[in-house]
């Protein structure tokens, strides 16, 4: 179960002035899959979105990152992110 911070988190990340590049939305579907255990299906064979966000985070789970080490990573990026972009929250 992710922390109240995480979930915090998850809410200001939707919330930014603008819209992070895209290895860093990469970044903060993986993470936050892993961080809420949630499982990711594998896309179809036209889904050229959904295979760069699967393989990204395949990528990840094959590193052997672990939930709370996710979440922390989510939760960091974030607040990089808040700096980086602005925050409208």
């Amino acid at each position: 179960m992710p922390s109240p911070a995480f979930e915090t988190a998850w809410k200001e990340s939707q919330q930014l002035d603008k819209k992070p590049t895209n290895d860093e939305m990469l970044d903060l579907y993986a993470y936050g899959k892993i961080a809420k255990q949630e499982e990711v299906k594998k896309p179809g064979l036209m889904d050229v979105y959904g295979k760069a966000k699967y393989n990204h985070w395949q990528k990840i789970v094959e590193n052997g990152i672990h939930a709370d080490e996710a979440e922390k990573k989510y939760i960091d990026l974030v607040s990089d992110l808040k700096t980086k972009y602005g925050f409208n929250g």
